[in-house]
């Protein structure tokens, strides 16, 4: 859409993504209650808080699961401009271009590794085939978007290492090879902003240093935008350019990593202990 004077006042130009009065309620119960921030181009931005404190609440408004009750949730770039709150869910991924994993694994677990990173190209391969008839002629411009969605699919799978296991059945790869998996399929849909809802989790360090590594990467040289929601302080205070805190659904802090590290209020919500709890106790411990 062409962004007007009302929809773009008050949003940073150099964001991405403005969340503005952001509030969620279901029923009685207010899952996010007025949170505001923004992340900036090429930036990893991530959300930590304590179990509860509204983390996928927030991506579920950005990628259109939820309606938010509130709140504005404004998607800029060289693109175009969208107002995600009033999209539908599946033109979220489309035409604003955010893609997302998950908290829980969400592969074709009987298709093949290959596969799964070629159905995310869905939507380009059908537009390529004129929704089939171009692709059952045999269509040279259809033969050539195909060619296109395998080497994108095949440079991803060199990118998180699974060029080897490209026709292995997803669903039996090895637990952190399947989180690579996800990223490198959320990786193929061409995103603007990638938002990943713990990456690290169950990830051993070995594992969690590979996922920091692909993640610059990402970030350096696709010039991706990255939204993270995790609890593996190891992976967030390593990588991340700005790191928003929720407690109870609230902000109660934000900024780069050593300022957050060091607020008082992210230490008592992560600790339950008072201000001389120490700084460094928050990038130790999990919440």
């Amino acid at each position: 859409m062409t962004p007007d004077a009302a929809s773009t006042r008050g949003i940073d130009p150099s964001a991405i993504l403005s969340v503005d009065h952001l509030t969620m309620r279901f029923g009685g119960l207010v899952a996010v209650d007025d949170v505001s921030f923004s992340a900036r181009e090429r930036e990893i931005t991530s959300i930590i808080g304590p179990n509860g404190a509204g983390k996928t609440t927030v991506f579920n408004c950005l990628t259109g699961f939820y309606k938010p009750t509130v709140g504005r949730l404004a998607l800029r770039h060289a693109g175009g401009f969208h107002l995600l709150e009033r999209m539908e869910g599946f033109r979220i991924c489309k035409d604003a271009r955010i893609a997302r994993t998950f908290q829980n694994i969400r592969l074709f677990g009987a298709m093949t590794v290959l596969e799964n990173l070629l159905v995310a190209q869905h939507n380009r391969l059908m537009f390529a085939s004129g929704f089939s008839l171009l692709g059952l002629v045999g269509a040279a411009s259809y033969r050539a978007a195909e060619r296109e969605a395998v080497e994108r699919a095949r440079y991803w799978l060199d990118r998180v290492g699974l060029t080897e296991r490209a026709d292995w059945e997803a669903g039996n790869l090895p637990y952190g090879d399947q989180r690579r998996l996800e990223i490198a399929r959320a990786m193929c849909t061409d995103p603007v902003l990638l938002c990943l809802d713990e990456p690290a989790a169950g990830l051993n360090p070995r594992e969690s240093a590979a996922l920091n590594e692909l993640l610059r990467f990402v970030r350096d040289e696709h010039r991706i935008s990255v939204l993270l929601i995790e609890h593996d302080m190891s992976v967030v205070m390593e990588i991340s350019d700005q790191i928003i805190v929720l407690d109870y659904g609230r902000r109660i802090a934000s900024g780069p990593p050593a300022q957050v590290r060091a607020d008082p209020a992210v230490i008592r919500a992560y600790l339950g202990e008072g201000d001389d709890a120490g700084p460094a106790a928050p990038a130790e411990a999990a919440p």
